[in-house]
């Protein structure tokens, strides 16, 4: 087990990227016996999302630093990872989270899902607790279905509820990722009658050749939640546009930064635009390891 970075840094906020996601697409194959429903879709990553901030406590206190609005703490997948970790890392620190939230709360990009992926990944290192991607991984899935994914930190795609992954390689590509200004329930979304539970399976290689997808969520979810389906055809004016999982937030894909920012300079004032890169490798990765490296290099010279 590696040390913590020092204890005389506890006092020291450290940040880690929470990355947000889009669902290229997403097929209800069946609901299984327990309720939950089989899925395929195709996980991208993007290169913008919240921030978590993680100050390392004496006291043994996991607390929210400062609540996220609309989110009880109770309900905070954030503070529930962190509880999890110290638990299954049998730990006795403590830490104060802090989100600083970009990702729209309920807008199908998977915001609170990265977010507790950050906090489990940035305390591993920060604690010593070294657990390793696999068992983090384990621990993520207690906490929903997409936490796996940020845990692993790379594009993919998913079988199962989500939780069976296998890294993909896809085309760079700028999205203009638009919120409608609504959220809406990933629960009425499942449990909606329109929703269509018997897609054919596909595979891997036929997505990659470009056969046909949808997101089957994307029926109820304009249903429930109507700006949505305003907003989809607003933006399939510029290129093919689709939900993301189960809404709110709706998206393209551009060749170009220069294409994607001139239509979101043209989007209705009453919803948000924002344009992001497609990532291969998540972002949270690639700092764990910077800080991988600064933990090693105040090892040695201490």
């Amino acid at each position: 087990m590696e040390r913590p970075i020092a204890a005389a840094g506890q006092a020291r906020a450290w940040v880690f990227p929470a990355p947000a996601k889009l669902n290229l697409f997403l097929h209800v194959l069946g609901r299984r016996d327990d309720g939950y429903h089989e899925l395929q879709t195709v996980f991208q990553l993007l290169d913008w999302g919240d921030e978590v901030s993680l100050r390392l406590r004496d006291d043994g206190v996991v607390r929210m630093a400062r609540a996220v609005p609309g989110v009880p703490d109770e309900s905070n997948l954030a503070l529930r990872a962190a509880l999890a970790l110290r638990h299954a890392a049998a730990g006795g620190w403590g830490v104060d989270i802090e989100i600083t939230k970009r990702i729209p709360i309920g807008g199908g990009l998977g915001g609170a899902s990265s977010d507790a992926a950050t906090v489990l990944l940035g305390l591993d290192r920060l604690t010593g607790a070294s657990l390793g991607v696999e068992r983090l991984a384990g621990l993520a899935l207690g906490l929903g279905a997409d936490v796996p994914l940020f845990v692993r930190g790379r594009s993919a795609w998913a079988e199962g509820v989500g939780e069976r992954l296998v890294p993909i390689d896809l085309p760079g590509r700028w999205f203009l990722v638009l919120y409608p200004g609504v959220a809406v329930s990933t629960a009425a979304v499942f449990t909606d009658p329109r929703l269509t539970r018997d897609t054919t399976p596909m595979t891997i290689s036929c997505f990659l050749g470009g056969e046909g997808s949808r997101n089957d969520l994307e029926l109820a979810a304009t249903a429930l939640a109507p700006e949505v389906g305003r907003a989809i055809g607003w933006l399939s004016g510029f290129a093919p546009a689709r939900l993301s999982g189960s809404g709110s937030c709706v998206f393209a894909a551009f060749v170009t930064r220069e294409a994607a920012d001139a239509v979101a300079a043209q989007v209705p004032e009453a919803w948000r635009a924002h344009v992001a890169h497609s990532v291969a490798e998540s972002p949270l990765h690639r700092e764990i390891r910077r800080f991988q490296k600064l933990q090693w290099d105040v090892a040695k010279s201490g």
